[in-house]
Formats: structure tokens, sequence, C-alpha cells
């Protein structure tokens, strides 16, 4: 926590020595039980029955069944978590990435007590405490490296953070209401965000007001039929301005997901990014870039960094591993007063974890070609290599000729069994009950996504965490 003023009566209680060997020992305790946790471990069949009734009891009120019978302890060891049964799994999902420390850190403990001595629970745009905006400073001066964000609006989801980020491009440039998006995309589950999301399910029985025109995501093995990346820059290209022709002036936005989340892990090339963003500078569209499950991630902190377009960007929206969601924009884009605001921003604990989170990403040497995401993200080739040259039957091609292993960084995916929907989400459940939390992406062809706490994970349980996973892939391959 920043302290501004050292005479307030907050200043003393922040630093109130007693309150820090207070904190401090409540740290030495949770690591007392949380470093008992070293492996795996099934369920204990004592607390079946009790296990039982809290999932019956969860599903009830939530009105279906959970998707994993996953109900978590509040103990852990870095990748490793227990459930309410006595089970102990590595968690290689994250909560899709709130979870991306891990489970029982320290750093993440402390913050959280910190913020337990404060009076404030949720935060505010009209009252607030200054975490808030520590954390918002931080944000924009990472963000500002090498782009030209200026301001920093949070609130309370990746959704709400996007649902601003479109009032922000429809304010600067209406009255053009059009939306252009990638296929595949997932932009949240609010009523505009579902009808720009590529998911018919997302969004079923829900009136249409959003009027959405989809490009492609860059695809390598359509570009290699192609002929190479500069046909399929061009084709792309063209497509785009045909849109601008179809519909002078009308659109707002291109959202660009440099690399996108539910639609598969699937990643860009920066010719290919750049070459769309010229066409929306000529032409007065906003660049917008979502990375509410990229951000922190990929080789570089901020997926625009990686790509070396942060010039290019007006709009940019983070969440999920942040803990506080954030809406960034240039100051040309910086809306009129009254176009965003809300009672709730988040949490004090959002702001503290998320500060802390920031500090850790900016200092832990993640980043680079050489940096530690780029080696786990080797380290899981390997991983799945290994496993296609051990099983060549479990890792048919894919429909589209497209690679059975992809992403970038902490993000992860393969494609056992042809990428087909019940196979792999079988393969998902399967894995749960051998020790792994993992989950699928992609629409057809479908894959095994993970996206595990890389800060706190050592390399070598990578073998340990695949030796589940090989497990569960030759039960479903086996048919039991």
């Amino acid at each position: 926590m920043t302290t501004k003023t050292a005479a307030t009566i907050g200043a003393g209680l922040r630093e109130d020595g007693a309150i820090s060997d207070a904190i401090g020992t409540i740290l030495e305790r949770a690591a007392h039980y949380n470093d008992q946790i070293t492996d795996t471990k099934a369920a204990d069949p004592g607390l079946a029955s009790d296990f039982d009734a809290m999932l019956k009891r969860a599903g009830e009120n939530k009105g279906r069944g959970l998707l994993y019978p996953s109900l978590q302890t509040g103990a852990g060891n870095g990748a490793l978590v227990e459930m309410e049964d006595g089970s102990v799994k590595w968690d290689m999902l994250t909560g899709i990435g709130v979870h991306f420390l891990g489970h029982g850190n320290p750093k993440v403990l402390e913050a959280q007590l910190r913020a337990g001595i404060m009076d404030t629970t949720k935060h505010g745009n009209l009252q607030t405490s200054y975490d808030a905006f520590e954390f918002g400073e931080k944000l924009v001066r990472l963000a500002s490296r090498s782009s030209n964000l200026k301001h920093a609006f949070l609130t309370t989801s990746g959704a709400m953070a996007n649902e601003s980020a479109i009032k922000v491009c429809y304010q600067k440039h209406a009255p053009a209401s059009r939306v252009i998006a990638f296929s595949h995309c997932f932009m949240g589950r609010s009523v505009t965000m579902c009808q720009i999301g590529d998911s018919a399910g997302g969004r079923q029985g829900i009136p249409l007001s959003t009027q959405v025109d989809y490009m492609p995501f860059y695809d390598p093995a359509v570009a290699e039929r192609m002929g190479g990346e500069t046909k399929f820059i061009d084709m792309s290209v063209n497509h785009l301005q045909d849109y601008i022709t179809r519909y002078p002036g009308q659109h707002a936005c291109f959202i660009f997901e440099l690399v996108q989340g539910e639609g598969g892990f699937n990643v860009g090339t920066r010719d290919y990014f750049k070459a769309l963003m010229d066409v929306c500078k000529d032409n007065g569209i906003a660049v917008w870039d979502d990375e509410i499950q990229s951000f922190g991630r990929t080789e570089e902190m901020f997926a625009y960094e990686m790509y070396g377009l942060g010039e290019y960007i007006d709009v940019f929206c983070v969440g999920k591993m942040t803990q506080a969601c954030a809406t960034l924009y240039t100051e040309q884009y910086n809306p009129k007063p009254g176009l965003l605001s809300g009672t709730f921003t988040g949490a004090t604990a959002d702001f503290t974890v998320g500060n802390a989170l920031l500090d850790e990403l900016e200092h832990g040497g993640y980043y680079g070609k050489d940096g530690k995401f780029a080696k786990h993200h080797a380290l899981f080739r390997e991983q799945v290599k290994g496993l296609m040259e051990k099983h060549p039957d479990w890792f048919p091609a894919r429909p589209d000729n497209g690679e059975l292993v992809g992403g970038v960084g902490g993000m992860m995916r393969f494609t056992p069994f042809g990428g087909d929907k019940a196979k792999v989400m079988k393969a998902c459940r399967a894995a749960y009950d051998e020790g792994v939390i993992c989950f699928y992406c992609g629409h057809g062809p479908f894959h095994v996504r993970m996206l595990p706490p890389l800060p706190v994970f050592k390399e070598e349980d990578w073998g340990r965490v695949f030796g589940c996973l090989e497990r569960a892939l030759g039960s479903v391959a086996s048919g039991s």
C-alpha cells in the first residue's frame, strides 16, 4: 500500500508494528498448513457424503450442476490445490487466470491481510482509497512504456471493461455504430458482448442489436494453402476494405484479440495485425486491443509489446489475472464526463493483490525470448511431443490440418483425438479425476487448454502433470 500522508490515523494503522507482527504470524501459520501439500492426492472416502451434499446444494443454488466437482478448501501450495473432498490437484487452469500466482502464495496472502484491516470492502467511483488509483497508475505506467495509452478506468469484470471500451469507441466516432471483430472471438457475457462474441450458444435468445462484421483470424495452415502469409494478408485486407466500402463511415472500432483465448489460443503475426491496423488508421476506426485473457501471459507483459504494435492501440482492456479490471485509452479517446462510472470498481483486496501481481510481473524475469514463460512453454511443447511420439493414435491429424500443439507463453493448448469435442471434453474430465485441472477451448477443432500458474510452477513438475494427463488420455482412448 502507498502511504500518501504520514500524519494521518490511517497511516498509523497501516504502519502499526503490532499489526505487521500479527500478519507475519498468520503467514507463518498458513505456511505450516499449505506446505503439507506436496503432491496430488485422491479423495478421502470418509468425506464423500458431505462433499456430495455440498455439490448438490451448490448445483441447486446455481440452477444446474457444476462443470467440475471443484470446491476448494482454501489450502494450496503453488500449483497444487486442495478440494473439500480431501483430494489435491494440479491447477493448470487457475480459474482462467485469477489464480495466476498459485495457491497459498505468501505475497497474495499478505496483500489480502493488509486489505483486511482497511475500513472499506468495496470501492467505487464516488468514494475510494488510494489503492485503486495506485493500481490504475501502475497499469498506465507499464502500458505506456510502448504505447500511447494514458488513462485507466477501473471496473468490476472483464465484460464491464469491454463495455466501457465500446462506449469510448462509440462516443469518439459517433454516429458510427458497427463493430469489426475476429471470427471465434470471445468478448464476455453482457448483452452487448455476447452479441459480438462469435458463439451461437452465448447469445441464444438474446435480441440482436449490435451490428458486427467478422474478419478471419490469422491461420497459418490456410496461409500455407494460399501460397504464404502475404497472400493471406492481401485477402484479409481486401475483406476489411470491402466492409468499409459497404458501410462507409459506420464502423466505430475493430476489436483485436492479439492472442485468441476461448477461440483456441490462436496466435497471429505482426505483419498480419499491422496490415489491418493500418487500414483502420486510414479510415478513422478505433483499434481496440482486448487482452483480458492474454495479458501477462505472452512473451511480453502486453501482447501488443510482443508484436511491436503499441503505437496503434487506442483502447485496451485487461482483467482476469489482475483481479481488478480496467479499460485504458489514449488522450485522444479520453471520454466526456458522464460516459463512464459505476458504484463499484472492486474490493480493497482486488487492488492490493492486483498491485502485488503487477510488481511480480514487472520484476520476476518472466518475459523475452529467454524469459521464464518462454522456457515453460518450450517444456510444455516437449511434453506434448513426447506423448505424440509414444501414443500417435491419440493424435490424428486435425480436420483443418492445423498444428496439434500451440499457444504462446503461459497460454498452452494441444489437440488430441482430432479435436473431437466429445472426446476432448471427456479428456478434461478424466484429467480432473487423475489430478489435473484443465479445460477446453476452440470451436472445432477443440483443444485441451492450460493456463498454469507459471510464476510458481517448477520446471521439474511438468513430467508429473503429464503423467496424470497420459493416464487421462489413455482412459478416453480405451473407452473406459
